[in-house]
């Protein structure tokens, strides 16, 4: 708890009209989850303005309001005046929670394609050494040994803070957080102070929101410049880049922390080496200064085998040696929603994998190739209200490496399921190779269960796109939807 005196002290360009001894329990930006005690932050959307809601805040029990704008509340109502709410909001959260991103090791990490995984193999490392573990990202939260639900990969700022003080409250020494590009350029990780950054990749994704790809680029880079910037509060700073990727040196041009990079093209200082990869498992050698570590992992991929590099780098900051990486990670599976497979005893492989952008479709692809044997199925579609260009694109690739395609609906959200198809079937139509075939069924359920039924022995049948998520956004309303299970259902049917 702070009084408003102490929150007034920490946010800039501030003007208080009423009690500044009033104590506050609760911050929240949101007026349904206002309740006695409350600090209501009105933040103004595209779509919403938060000071509509003052009233209703009012009732709920609020006993100050953080405002831009003129409101009239009740002579027992604090009004903090600010010039911008989301940025006062930044300065005071954090404050408001003791800054519990500052007491745990944090371990962000960012990149287009393999955050998830990414972050689950650091913490099956971490865990495994004795250290109790947090995860932020887009599945779940983790603390410890308890799962909870998350709308947002990078919540933000209220959210987040309130889960990073839960983690500090239940014990949690390490925190490995997905870290988003709309959360750093929105700066929706005010107050954390991230000990070492990982960088997967990039490609395109999110230029509904970033407009460029040199915004996109940047706003990864921003992980890297604040675990470089001086005079914080822990030491023991570091930086894990993919040198393979195109980006990987503009990332490392914008750090200066310590610096493991990983590949497997020669050019790391964490390297893969002699890959073996099977439809079910993938064992290769590690490399690192000047030592072999041959290493067995249940995870497929060549995607993976980035993410584990990754993974590697982040905990041998973390102090970690390498023999008791190498033995925890025998025994890591793979991530609800990540190459997952489906088995009901079929002669051919089913696959849900999370694949939502060109290069997400195409490592999977390139994966399901390796391991055919005979015919390469693909049930795939785009979201809604996201980057409309990379739908042809991801047409295309399908295209490339399907020998029979399956376009359908993904979350349309508020566009029309039909136009959305229809963009991705041109670059279907355009990439086709001969002897290939392609069906555009909008019901996905429907395109699953063809998908299934043409399916022969020997082919692989990858279905991209939802991976973990078990709903289906649609214009109006939410249904629950999971690709794995009406994938099983399909294959009972069979």
């Amino acid at each position: 708890m702070k009084t408003v005196q102490e929150l007034i002290n920490v946010i800039s360009g501030v003007s208080v009209k009423g009690a500044t001894d009033t104590v506050i329990s609760h911050i929240t930006a949101d007026s349904r989850e206002v309740k006695q005690g409350s600090l209501f932050i009105c933040l103004t959307g595209a779509h919403v303005n938060g000071h509509d809601y003052v009233q209703k805040a009012v009732e709920a029990g609020a006993v100050a309001i953080l405002a831009s704008e003129p409101i009239n509340v009740p002579a027992a109502v604090s009004v903090l005046t600010v010039d911008d709410t989301r940025i006062a909001m930044q300065q005071c959260v954090p404050f408001f929670y003791d800054y519990p991103g500052c007491k745990m090791r944090m371990i962000g990490v960012t990149g287009t394609n393999g955050k998830t995984t990414t972050t689950h193999i650091i913490g099956h490392i971490l865990r495994a050494q004795g250290y109790k573990v947090g995860i932020i990202g887009t599945v779940h939260v983790v603390i410890g040994d308890k799962t909870y639900p998350i709308h947002n990969t990078t919540p933000d700022v209220v959210d987040l803070q309130h889960i990073l003080s839960q983690m500090v409250a239940e014990g949690v020494t390490h925190c490995i957080m997905e870290v988003s590009s709309h959360a750093l350029a929105l700066n929706r990780v005010a107050g954390v102070e991230y000990d070492t950054a990982v960088f997967t990749n990039l490609t395109q994704d999110h230029l509904d929101f970033h407009k460029t790809f040199e915004n996109y680029l940047a706003a990864k880079c921003k992980l890297f410049e604040q675990v470089s910037a001086p005079n914080q509060h822990k030491q023991n700073k570091g930086a894990v880049i993919n040198i393979d990727d195109p980006y990987g040196e503009r990332v490392m041009a914008k750090n200066s922390a310590p610096l493991i990079t990983y590949g497997t093209k020669g050019k790391g200082t964490l390297e893969g080496e002699n890959l073996t990869i099977t439809a079910k498992t993938s064992a290769y050698d590690i490399v690192y200064e000047g030592k072999e570590y041959p290493i067995h992992m249940r995870i497929t991929g060549l995607f993976n085998v980035y993410n584990t590099l990754a993974a590697i780098g982040a905990c041998l900051f973390e102090g970690v040696k390498m023999e008791a990486i190498i033995e925890a990670l025998s025994d890591f599976t793979a991530v609800p929603g990540r190459f997952e497979l489906v088995e009901e005893g079929q002669p051919f492989a089913v696959v849900v994998d999370y694949a939502h952008t060109p290069d997400g479709l195409e490592n999977i692809l390139q994966t399901a190739q390796k391991i055919v044997e005979r015919h390469i199925i693909v049930v795939f579609g785009c979201g809604g209200d996201r980057d409309a260009t990379k739908r042809p694109i991801m047409g295309r690739i399908a295209a490339q490496y399907g020998d029979e395609i399956f376009v359908t609906s993904d979350n349309p959200r508020t566009e029309d399921p039909e136009k959305i198809v229809a963009q991705v079937a041109e670059g279907v139509k355009e990439g086709l190779r001969e002897g290939s075939v392609y069906s555009v069924i909008t019901d996905r359920c429907s395109a699953i269960h063809a998908a299934i039924k043409d399916a022969k022995a020997g082919d692989v049948v990858i279905i991209a796109g939802k991976g973990h998520e078990d709903y289906q956004i649609l214009k109006d309303k939410t249904i629950h939807f999971d690709d794995r299970e009406v994938a099983r259902e399909a294959l009972k049917e069979r």
